[in-house]
Order: C-alpha cells, then structure tokens, then sequence
C-alpha cells in the first residue's frame, strides 16, 4: 500500500522560513506530487505543486514569491520551502501524490494518495 510520509511542521514565528518533507514509502511512478492545506473550518486548498511530467511547477496565488516546491521524481520525494512566513498559512498541510493527471494539478481529485498532514502554526 502506498503511504506518504510528511514532515517539517512545528510552530514558528511570523516571517521565519519552514521546510516541509514528503516520501513515498513505495517507488511509483507519479505524475505529480502537491502540497495542500486546511484550516480550521476551511476547505482544503491549494497550495503547490510539481509535474514532472512537464517539468513545471504551480503556486497558489497566496503563496507565490514565498514558497518553493521541489523534488526528486526518481526517489518520489517533494520539499515545500515556505518563506516569509505569516499567520494565516496556519493549517494543517497535506502532501499528496498524482499517478495520473487529467485536468489541472491543483485540483483535490485529480490525486490518488494523501498523507497524514502536518502541522503548521505561524504565531504573530
């Protein structure tokens, strides 16, 4: 069965940088691999994500100038470098993880397997 494995979350303060992991406990072929969040009475959203199918990389609007995502296809890996950190990227962050891709990659369904998520507190 195919697991993914966050890490990196804790509690920072505002405009301290965090460094999120994920891992796939299985060598899969995945088309994408994302970040996304939720919070407290919110839906889940997007934050980032990468396909290495076309070699490119997607931003929330939110997020963009301030966050990284990056990536190892061959080891199923991904790293999500948060910048500039405020309060409201408080949530829990989810790492997830696309065999195939039919639409758009910052969409919920388009992924097969999530992980547990990890918390991410940015204090004022």
């Amino acid at each position: 069965q195919v697991q993914l494995v966050e890490s990196g979350g804790g509690l920072v303060q505002a405009g301290d940088s965090l460094g999120l992991s994920c891992a796939s406990t299985r060598t899969l072929s995945f088309t994408a691999m994302g970040w996304f969040r939720q919070a407290p009475g919110k839906e889940r959203e997007f934050v980032a994500a990468v396909s290495w199918s076309g070699s490119s990389t997607d931003y929330a609007n939110s997020v963009k100038g301030r966050f990284t995502i990056s990536g190892d296809n061959a080891k199923n890996t991904v790293i999500l470098q948060m910048n500039s950190l405020k309060p409201e990227d408080t949530a829990v962050y989810y790492c997830a993880a696309a065999r195939r891709l039919s639409a758009h990659y910052a969409t919920t369904g388009e992924y097969d397997y999530w992980g547990q998520g990890t918390q991410v507190t940015v204090s004022s």
